[in-house]
């Protein structure tokens, strides 16, 4: 390659950043490519290298990707000292992606780019959260059926990355997914976090097992745990001249306002109920209400949610707890939302094999190599590396290589 790196900055933006394409291609090497070898014009990791710049720089559908690539064949044969001058059609790259990839293989090495690096000490209890949860590809549901390709995820909300990920027959199927995905991972210091549907005894014992921690919604899969909590906090009832009996009871509360609303969030939790629940490795339940005020309107809503978590208080306390049930709630726009709407995600109409899967992984691949560097503004990154991107190829025609 003429050059491994490309330098870029946001606009009005003071630090600097540096993506490291060398890399990018160097992991992506490593990769099998099923293809026959005969007649094979365009290397894998060429593709898949071109795949993620072309992300990167905002140009996200499969047309769209290998138009940007044919536009720039010329610079991008330079950049890869590739045999050919040419860029592949993009029926070509549904094709490759649909059928020359080892989807697992790929996730992995997703994982392997995006994966904290390893200091060999063990992290402090509950440093890291990961978030569960599953999302279907509308663009992949075909006409009269109501399933497409659906996909579990574990999220790291504190840097936008997404460690692993495994395709599930539907959101039903994502709880018998979920011990195979968390195999993956080092749980080690990790707080893993997940909807009731996760509230599940034995995916509980392997977490905790494997060195980590679990928080959980509890809702009505488990009815006699949330009939132990809803009684736990329910109004205790005192007749005259009798004190009601000690608790441990302690309370965090946030109010915050934005999209004409306002929201009030008060988690309460105890550690009483680990004292006779079976619940393997319980340490807290607690109680979450939510309210919501419309500004305009003045209509107000509320709801209580209730959950478990084997992380005592002396770990995580109350505000810990409800700062935790946010960032979870939070891969909803974190995650799903940046990969529906700067990715395009499920207006995507690629159906051809593995292809739904791999481009998935390639948006999870460019929205994480983002949070790494610390960016939270997505659309201006798109928008500064498609600048510095085209920047960095013309230099090559213009002579002037970067070093």
């Amino acid at each position: 390659m003429q050059y491994s790196t490309i330098p870029f900055a946001l606009v009005g933006g003071e630090e600097p950043f540096v993506l490291d394409v060398d890399a990018l291609y160097r992991h992506a090497i490593a990769l099998t490519d099923r293809r026959d070898r005969r007649g094979l014009r365009y290397p894998l990791a060429l593709l898949i290298t071109v795949a993620v710049l072309a992300k990167l720089a905002g140009f996200v559908r499969m047309q769209d990707l290998a138009d940007w690539a044919k536009l720039r064949h010329h610079e991008l044969h330079l950049l890869f000292e590739t045999e050919r001058d040419t860029m592949p059609h993009h029926t070509t790259w549904s094709r490759v992606l649909g059928s020359a990839i080892d989807v697992h293989q790929f996730d992995l090495f997703v994982q392997r780019l995006l994966a904290p690096a390893v200091l060999g000490e063990t992290p402090e209890r509950c440093s890291i959260q990961v978030c569960l949860d599953g999302k279907t590809l509308r663009g992949t549901i075909e006409r009269g059926s109501t399933r497409g390709v659906h996909l579990l995820a574990a999220y790291v909300p504190r840097t936008g990355v997404v460690l692993f990920q495994v395709a599930v027959d539907g959101k039903e199927h994502e709880i018998s997914a979920a011990p195979t995905l968390l195999k993956r991972l080092n749980l080690s210091g990790t707080l893993v976090s997940g909807d009731a549907m996760f509230s599940q005894r034995q995916l509980s014992i392997e977490i905790v097992e494997a060195g980590g921690d679990y928080l959980w919604k509890v809702k009505d899969n488990q009815p006699t745990l949330r009939a132990d909590i809803e009684l736990l906090f329910a109004e205790e009832y005192v007749s005259a001249g009798w004190s009601a009996p000690p608790v441990d009871f302690t309370t965090a509360s946030s109010i915050s306002k934005g999209h004409g609303r306002i929201e009030e969030r008060t988690l309460t939790t105890s550690s009483m109920l680990a004292e006779y629940s079976d619940w393997p490795y319980l340490a807290q339940v607690f109680k979450l209400e939510y309210r919501t005020k419309c500004c305009m309107t003045g209509k107000t809503s509320s709801e209580i949610s209730y959950g478990v978590s084997s992380a005592p208080v002396t770990v995580m306390d109350a505000q810990g707890l409800l700062q935790a049930t946010r960032r979870h709630w939070g891969m909803e726009t974190g995650l799903h939302g940046r990969r529906d709407v700067r990715f395009e995600e499920d207006k995507m109409r690629t159906r051809t094999g593995q292809a739904p899967h791999v481009m998935a992984s390639l948006n999870n691949l460019a929205l994480g190599m983002l949070g790494r560097l610390g960016i939270t503004n997505v659309a201006e990154a798109q928008r500064a590396l498609d600048y510095h991107i085209d920047r960095a190829l013309h230099s090559l025609t213009a002579g002037q290589v970067t070093p």
